[in-house]
């Protein structure tokens, strides 16, 4: 049981981020000192967004400067806090080199927070912001576990830096932070495992990969069909809400997997032909696996993740988080029609 000072500051890495976006708001909201860690803390207009939220929040936001690959960089902006929120990572499918561009910046990134968390005595809980990529590495993965559907307790095993090394990042990273963590009694770890994370951003100059999908469902790269993925898919909101939640919960311990429903891009896309499919040419049916195969690599996919992915049933269980983080998920339809309208709304989708 971990009971953490409100009146204590509170660190959120990566704050610019997708999720981290969010999550300083919330906890700005609630009225709380945030120490963000961001590249360059002297970018005003870049960081202008989240300034302004926090002129009209009843909490402080301070800005620290900190890069993922330099250690010791966390040391000042963790000063006094108990709680921390690690959230940084790389979240990119088309990447020169895997292990540079993904794998480097996820564990080393995550070493080099939890050494200044080893270094500063006050710090009594660390969130992880971990993902479900670390428990399932491809949808085939699903039909080893009981059931067919994959909980905390499972791990991916299947991805390396030369297959889904997005997956293999996170699992590295979050072994990496359970490892450091079993060293030691002074401070706890809770990670999230979010699946597929949509809904509106904060940033106006956030990446994800997540924007990048719905744009291509919705810019015409998908208009003769869809691939038959099955994923998960959780609002960026209720991802916030569960770092919240694990952090402040004094019982939270473990992994959590944060998802609100198991389903597939199609299903997805049905929503939101139901409001803009006169207007943009969106798909409305799947395209034939083999059609896929063949084409994978010219659009930089590898034909090992088309075959142990389409078709496949990707399904996790989020009962955990239901039962001990209380958590109450948004329904994801909203979700994607309030992301695919932002994304009209500034112009990326025309």
């Amino acid at each position: 049981m971990t009971t953490i000072n409100k009146e204590k500051p509170v660190l959120v890495t990566g704050a610019t981020g997708y999720v981290a976006g969010w999550l300083v708001k919330k906890l700005l909201d609630e009225g709380y000192t945030v120490h963000a860690t961001v590249r360059n803390p002297n970018d005003t207009e870049k960081l202008k967004y989240l300034t302004a939220i926090a002129e009209k929040s009843a909490g402080k936001l301070i800005y620290f400067k900190a890069d993922l690959l330099v250690a010791e960089s966390f040391d000042e902006a963790m000063k006094d806090c108990e709680l921390v929120f690690h959230t940084a990572s790389p979240f990119i499918s088309k990447v020169k080199d895997p292990q540079r561009d993904l794998v480097d910046p996820a564990l080393i990134g995550t070493r080099n927070v939890l050494s200044s968390v080893e270094k500063t005595p006050s710090v009594k809980r660390v969130v992880l912001t971990s993902s479900s990529a670390a428990i399932i590495g491809d949808a085939i993965d699903c039909e080893s576990y009981t059931n067919g559907i994959a909980t905390e307790a499972n791990w991916n095993t299947t991805s390396s830096v030369n297959h889904q090394a997005y997956n293999y990042s996170k699992v590295v990273a979050e072994k990496a932070a359970w490892e450091i963590n079993k060293k030691q009694t002074r401070w706890d770890l809770v990670t999230i495992n979010p699946s597929l994370v949509i809904g509106p951003g904060l940033n106006p100059f956030a990446t994800s990969e997540s924007f990048n999908i719905v744009k291509q469902i919705g810019d015409g790269s998908m208009r003769f069909g869809i691939p038959e993925f099955y994923l998960g898919f959780v609002d960026v909101r209720d991802v916030a809400e569960a770092h919240i939640k694990a952090g402040f919960t004094p019982s939270a311990s473990g992994r959590y997997i944060i998802s609100a429903e198991n389903t597939n891009l199609l299903a997805l896309t049905q929503a939101l032909n139901k409001k803009f499919g006169k207007a943009f040419p969106l798909p409305t049916r799947y395209l034939p696996k083999s059609i896929v195969w063949i084409f994978a690599p010219l659009v930089g996919f590898k034909r090992k993740m088309i075959t142990n992915n389409i078709g496949h049933v990707w399904k996790v269980d989020n009962t955990k988080s239901v039962q001990q983080l209380d958590m109450h998920y948004s329904p994801i339809d909203a979700s994607i029609v309030e992301m695919f309208q932002q994304l009209v709304d500034n112009g990326v989708i025309k």
